[in-house]
């Protein structure tokens, strides 16, 4: 079977959007060039990107998988809601054109879902790597590994980041709505990521998916993501997605008003020492310490439910307030994985 031949129906869209990415975006399509699960097309969305990154794909690849598609800007949601939209595939995978992929990643997640109906999402844990792609000994995995419920997802957010997710494209459109886009301007196409949420897309999308259906989640617990951190204007973005985060939770309220009742202030919680563990990857004790003191207030809940990595946490936030910062980056990868 040729190339061309797999285009015309492929198993899986591999959906990725691109914004002022040309540092990166080459790293990015060749990870999915290089799968060795080859039946998928690779759908690029240039989100009206202003550097050359399109034209160096245009320029430097010539797979007759990848398809180009180009909009307006309507920012990373937007991006992917046209993907989706776009999609030939049975299965969506989703990959940020700054990550990249373990040549193996659509392989090992096909296997699975193919052979497991009754899992509508599949995921997988995440190296964290530095702006050269380099490893930094940090690997995003859950503290739960299996039997996920709604509350978890809800509360816990288990997938992680948006490179991390391959997902039925029937169970996408369960959860499909007509919403408003990043200027509050209601648009007439189907949305599955909430495009008015600047922050907190993904999990907004992981917990409608959890609260509107009855499909499984499921772990594949190897680090087939790379997902490259960018910490810069911490402080500032730290509050900024906790105040995005809080306005998805609202509309979630809508949607399952018993659900986030009965939730909310646990997630708020979790929430807040996640924020807390953020603030420790960069040696920001103080400022740690101020959100896991909010989360502390809120619900103890993590302390109960975690109750090892709450207190490791705590006693982080308190050492790193009084010691050298060239000894905090020396624990970091120990404490916050």
């Amino acid at each position: 079977m040729t190339k061309e031949d797999l285009i015309s129906k492929p198993t899986v869209s591999v959906v990725m959007p691109v914004y002022n990415v040309r540092a990166y975006i080459e790293q990015a399509v060749s990870s999915v060039l290089s799968q060795t699960y080859e039946d998928y097309e690779l759908l690029i969305i240039d989100d009206e990107s202003p550097d050359d990154s399109i034209a160096f794909v245009e320029g430097r690849f010539s797979d007759s998988r990848i398809k180009i598609i180009r909009q307006k800007n309507r920012g990373l949601a937007g991006a992917r809601n046209t993907g989706i939209r776009s999609a030939l595939g049975t299965f969506v995978a989703f990959l940020d054109s700054d990550d990249f992929w373990q040549i193996n990643k659509l392989e090992k997640h096909i296997e699975l879902m193919e052979g497991r109906a009754d899992i509508g999402v599949s995921f997988s844990a995440s190296m964290f790597v530095n702006q050269g792609s380099n490893p930094i000994d940090q690997i995003q995995s859950p503290y739960i590994k299996k039997d996920y419920t709604a509350r978890n997802v809800f509360c816990r957010n288990p997938i992680g980041n948006g490179s991390a997710p391959v997902i039925r494209k029937g169970i996408l459109d369960q959860i499909a709505f007509v919403g408003r886009d990043k200027h509050g301007q209601r648009k007439d196409y189907w949305q599955y990521f909430d495009e008015s949420l600047k922050q907190s897309e993904d999990v907004d999308c992981w917990s409608r998916i959890a609260v509107i259906t009855a499909t499984n989640f499921f772990l594949i617990d190897e680090p087939l993501t790379n997902y490259r951190v960018n910490n810069e204007g911490l402080s500032a973005d730290v509050e900024n997605q906790f105040k995005t985060w809080r306005k998805f939770v609202a509309k979630l309220a809508v949607l399952a008003p018993d659900f986030v009742l009965e939730n909310g202030s646990a997630a708020t919680a979790f929430q807040c020492r996640y924020a807390a563990r953020r603030c420790l990857t960069q040696s920001e004790g103080k400022l740690a310490a101020k959100w896991m003191w909010r989360a502390i207030k809120t619900d103890l809940v993590a302390l109960f439910e975690e109750p090892k990595r709450t207190l490791v946490t705590i006693g982080a936030c308190a050492l790193f307030c009084v010691i050298p910062q060239s000894w905090q980056r020396k624990i970091v990868a120990r404490v916050v994985s």
